[in-house]
């Protein structure tokens, strides 16, 4: 049996991803997307709550997907791949002492890590408007929490503020530097309407600073390489890979209905030789014969 267990914690893993910045990280909506993201090259992925809001359950981004579904899913993301899997925590689901609860929950899963936003509940996508933010000292409580509750100090605490379009980026700056006094690990400004806004976070950062490239939002679509030479440790690409597969699987049953037939589609499909190699369906075939027969495991 191949071992697939790499010998860091996901936190180190992460960690040491990010000495070679900018590191880019595409949202995956499921396992088989993360391993797809990992044998493309890239070096982490990222459990996005609007995609895993819209593909399990198909509501929207406004908190209903609870800490115990985010954890489930990570789950399968983190044993599917050797990379790193960073997750969404929305609001941290309560106060305080939610939020130890949801950092225990994520570590077991096999994540390396998990962002906590700024938002009162009920929470907005932090593109959109009608969003609301909790005092600054109750979000600092939150990453104390967050904080303490972890038992490998490598698992990073990635403090979201969504104050940009809420009240304004001199705000944004100034909660930011308080999560990183109460212990945020990095920081991830959300909503940030120019690359002089970017630059700006930037200049005053103490920590790493993570960047959300989301498309229809309020941000420009900037680069790597752009980010990059601003100082921007890691780039998110939240909800892409979704966005590509459901307009893909919107077109095919758009084809199907006309023509009444798959067979035109074939060409844009993944051929089950492909998916097999990607599942490793051989290895588990020869465990399994090896099993049966009693001959020792491949």
């Amino acid at each position: 049996m191949t071992d697939h267990t790499p010998s860091l914690s996901p936190g180190a893993r992460f960690r040491a991803a990010l000495s070679d910045s900018p590191l880019l990280i595409p949202g995956a909506f499921n396992a088989a997307v993360a391993r797809l993201a990992e044998r493309a090259g890239f070096r982490a992925v990222y459990q996005s709550g609007a995609a895993l809001s819209a593909s399990l359950a198909a509501v929207p981004d406004v908190g209903l997907i609870t800490a115990a579904e985010f954890a489930e899913q990570g789950q399968y993301l983190a044993q599917a791949v050797d990379i790193p899997v960073i997750s969404d925590a929305d609001t941290g689901f309560g106060g305080p002492l939610a939020v130890e609860r949801t950092v225990q929950l994520y570590e077991s899963a096999g994540l390396a890590g998990l962002h906590l936003e700024d938002q009162q509940m009920p929470k907005r996508c932090g593109h959109l408007s009608g969003k609301s933010l909790v005092p600054v000292d109750e979000m600092a409580a939150k990453i104390r929490a967050a904080a303490a509750a972890r038992r490998d100090q490598k698992f990073l605490i990635i403090a979201r503020t969504d104050a940009r379009g809420v009240t304004g980026l001199e705000d944004a700056l100034e909660r930011a530097a308080a999560y990183v006094d109460a212990g945020a690990d990095m920081v991830f400004p959300e909503a940030l309407q120019s690359a002089d806004e970017f630059a700006a976070f930037a200049e005053s950062a103490t920590v790493p600073l993570m960047a959300n490239m989301t498309e229809f939002g309020k941000s420009p679509l900037l680069t790597a390489e752009e980010l990059g030479r601003l100082g921007y440790a890691a780039i998110l690409l939240p909800v892409t890979l979704f966005r590509i597969a459901m307009k893909s699987v919107e077109s095919a049953l758009a084809e199907i209905a006309s023509a009444g037939t798959q067979r035109g589609l074939l060409d844009a499909m993944q051929t089950r030789a492909e998916l097999y190699e990607l599942l490793r369906y051989e290895e588990y075939d020869a465990r399994d014969r090896a099993y049966s027969s009693g001959t020792e495991m491949p």
